[in-house]
């Protein structure tokens, strides 16, 4: 299916993470070597683990920290 963004491309990896592939790989070893995708009782993850890691790595990248933002309008007096 084109369009959809996963991980098995690796074109959708640098953009998304700013990770290169090599690196996204090292990083899913890491995580499974950690024991981030066991099996479990219950209903499976429906998504490879690469899948899913390339998701959060997109948000976390994508996403303006909370912090970072509170640092950014220190002092401003909002509704005031």
């Amino acid at each position: 299916m084109s369009g959809v963004i996963t991980a098995s491309e690796p074109s959708w990896i640098a953009p998304f993470t700013g990770l290169s592939p090599r690196q996204f790989g090292k990083l899913v070893t890491a995580l499974r070597r950690e024991g981030a995708d066991p099996v479990r009782k219950g209903r499976p993850w429906s998504l490879p683990l690469e899948d899913r890691v390339l998701l959060v790595a997109a948000y976390w990248r994508t996403k303006p920290h909370t912090a970072a933002v509170g640092t950014a309008v220190r002092g401003v007096e909002v509704g005031r």
